[in-house]
């Protein structure tokens, strides 16, 4: 099976075509404005008119009033939509869009239990459990964690780069890969390598695309 790879956080219109180009299978867009990858509807907008064919589209919310929700969905055609916050399965299931509810996993997750509350979802979106964080930590969790009989299609997300999405896609065989801050052009702050938040690096995606695909 080939796994598929979504580029989270796109921001800006050479980064989607880039990942486009590489063959991206998704691109996620962030409708969560504490997030430094936060777009606006406008810009979301203007985005996603330059999506090639089969390349879907997500949204990603955290605990969203319904109402901003639907004034997105009525600008934006997005394709998939993906849940972060404390958000209830009639909380996802109310706008009538295919949905990923996003698990923030450590020990003490149920991931049994949250593929059975979440039955309607496409998949999961597994991520580290960072406290005070919804996701897009560019932290890595023990995939030992993840049970080989979860019923629901696994989307593996959380410290994922070009160097170890290999190793991920032979590991724990997952539906699909998910990466924001991996791919992301690399700066020096105070003598030390951090990334860009938003801000793409064409080759990175590329070489995450290409390995990803490989390894499955």
């Amino acid at each position: 099976m080939a796994v598929r790879v979504k580029i989270c956080g796109i921001t800006r219109l050479q980064d989607l075509h880039a990942a486009c180009d590489a063959g991206a299978d998704a691109l996620g867009f962030v409708f969560y404005e504490k997030s430094p990858r936060h777009v606006s509807i406008a810009t979301a907008a203007t985005l996603l008119r330059e999506l090639p064919p089969f390349v879907q589209s997500v949204g990603l919310f955290v605990n969203a009033e319904p109402a901003f929700i639907e004034s997105v969905l009525q600008a934006v055609p997005l394709d998939l939509l993906q849940f972060h916050g404390d958000e209830t399965p009639a909380d996802c299931a109310r706008f009538g869009r295919p949905y990923i509810k996003a698990v923030r996993v450590n020990r003490e997750t149920d991931l049994l239990k949250c593929a059975a509350d979440f039955d309607a979802a496409c998949g999961l979106l597994l991520d580290a459990w960072v406290p005070g964080m919804p996701g897009g930590t560019g932290e890595r969790f023990d995939w030992n964690l993840i049970p080989p009989a979860l019923p629901t299609p696994v989307i593996l997300s959380g410290g994922l780069t070009p160097d170890n999405v290999a190793e991920a896609v032979q590991r724990v065989r997952p539906w699909a890969v998910d990466v924001s801050s991996g791919v992301e052009v690399t700066m020096l702050l105070n003598g030390a390598a951090v990334a860009a938040k938003g801000i793409k690096d064409a080759h990175l995606i590329a070489q995450f695309i290409a390995k990803a695909k490989e390894a499955s």
